[in-house]
């Protein structure tokens, strides 16, 4: 009788093929989930994204312009280019977030084990948290993609001979565009802390090319310039940058929110953004994670996870709003606590394939639960969540083709005045200017000389009367 091999097997030798086209497939239907139909709507963060964008002078940048002003930059683009819609707005941070899940995936698969990698990618991708900055058509996924950047391309330079001078070129790029989103030079902080602890890195940074270093720093000179004008003319904007509160929070009601946010099992819920932060599975690993990278903190990875986490602990703690930015973080926690169950499993039973396929069962079982529970949460919870669906307005949707004049609120003037000069399908006024009209929800109130032929509502269950159709009184 021959001896069993479990590389004979069909589904070990394609594990990897079969693994990454589940991601490749999850990935595309969670973005085009997120995208088109949930949550279906837009925030009035979303509304007030898209009037900064639409306002945006690149000769004439006003201080404030200069904040998160690649996102703004791609938004303009966006709805230039294909006109205004629900799924327009969004569609800076959908192209911004597979972008995003690609790097994940790179990073994940260099960082550890192929195993390791493509299970934790297939639990990063369908979080609700990735989710909802994948469909946010605000500046918040900037905190992922520009985390994702840098770790992926400071880790190609890392481990890569070929092209080198390309990566050190799109580091450098990298870095001069982040700086103009808050926070994001606590990443830079914790890189240079690593590299300056951690001998390895030293060796690393010794070997970069000279030439594309030198044109790298010309590029991050030319690119931050706008930057650094902003800053002189308005030095306040620089506590902006680096996520400081323009008054002292309370940090007691702060920390109660982040336990809401990161360990709020047992009430979840939210407003815009679901709450808890991961699944009660996922932290369990992420802890294991956290166990694992103290024990063994010595090598150059460990460093960095510590060292970013100790950046953005006390960031935290003075804005809680900003959870996004420890997504990354904690993603790489979570597959450190994969690959600690399993190289703790082989090492039980290191020469057993039967006992090694045995392991992966309910590993298997627990990374297909945190899956499909978390991209279940996600869309439960933003259709039938009223504390979360009511925040989210379809309001272009159902706007009727044949109307002339929208009376809208004076909050949102700026955005319907935005939308109607892509569109130029009907006329914005805070007041009417014709026999017929339609006014916002927000906006009605007894239009003298008029009466109410029609109320148009939307499927919610609250709130459902969004516009009123209203005409003339014949005398």
């Amino acid at each position: 009788m021959n001896k069993f091999h479990i590389t004979d097997l069909f589904l070990y030798r394609w594990r990897f093929v079969i693994g990454y086209s589940l991601i490749a497939i999850s990935l595309i239907v969670a973005l085009i989930i997120a995208g088109l139909y949930l949550p279906g709507g837009i925030s009035n963060q979303e509304m007030q994204s898209v009037v900064k964008s639409n306002l945006l002078n690149i000769t004439n940048l006003n201080s404030a312009d200069v904040i998160n002003l690649p996102y703004h930059l791609l938004q303009h683009a966006c709805i230039t280019l294909f006109g205004v819609s629900i799924f327009t707005i969004k569609l800076p941070s959908i192209i911004l977030a597979f972008f995003s899940a690609i790097g994940i995936i790179l990073i994940l698969k260099r960082w550890f084990k192929p195993s390791v990698g493509v299970l934790a990618s297939l639990v990063a991708i369908t979080t609700g948290q990735f989710l909802f900055i994948a469909q946010d058509g605000t500046s918040n996924i900037l905190y992922l993609f520009w985390s994702v950047c840098l770790l992926f391309l400071a880790t190609q330079i890392a481990y890569q001979k070929k092209l080198k001078w390309l990566y050190v070129i799109g580091l450098c790029i990298s870095i001069a565009l982040s700086l103009y989103t808050p926070l994001s030079v606590y990443l830079l902080i914790a890189f240079g802390i690593v590299i300056l602890l951690h001998p390895h890195l030293r060796y690393i940074i010794k070997r970069i090319p000279l030439k594309p270093l030198i044109f790298g720093v010309v590029l991050v000179v030319a690119l931050i310039t706008p930057l650094v004008i902003a800053l002189i003319k308005t030095p306040n904007l620089g506590l902006t940058l680096l996520g400081m509160p323009s008054h002292l929070p309370n940090l007691s009601a702060n920390l109660k929110s982040l336990g809401a946010e990161y360990f709020g099992f047992n009430k979840p819920g939210g407003l815009t953004l679901m709450t808890p932060f991961f699944e009660l599975g996922s932290m369990l690993l992420i802890a294991i994670g956290v166990f694992n990278v103290i024990k063994t903190r010595i090598t150059a990875k460990n460093y960095v996870i510590v060292s970013w986490v100790v950046c953005l602990i006390p960031l935290m703690i003075l804005n809680p709003n900003l959870t996004s930015i420890t997504f990354l973080p904690l993603v790489l926690l979570l597959a450190t606590g994969l690959n600690t169950l399993l190289s703790y499993w082989y090492r039980l039973f290191p020469n057993n394939p039967y006992a090694r396929i045995g392991g992966l069962i309910p590993l298997m079982i627990l990374v297909t639960v945190l899956v499909f529970s978390g991209a279940s949460r996600f869309i439960n919870g933003y259709k039938y969540d009223p504390s979360i669906v009511s925040n989210f307005s379809n309001d272009l949707n159902i706007i009727p083709k044949n109307t002339k004049n929208l009376v809208v609120s004076n909050s949102e003037l700026a955005f319907y005045e935005f939308v109607t000069e892509h569109s130029k399908l009907y006329a914005v006024s805070a007041m009417p200017i014709s026999d017929n009209f339609l006014a916002t929800r927000k906006s009605n109130q007894n239009f003298s000389g008029y009466e109410i032929k029609q109320i148009i509502t939307s499927s919610s269950n609250n709130d459902s009367d969004r516009f009123y159709l209203y005409t003339k009184i014949a005398k």
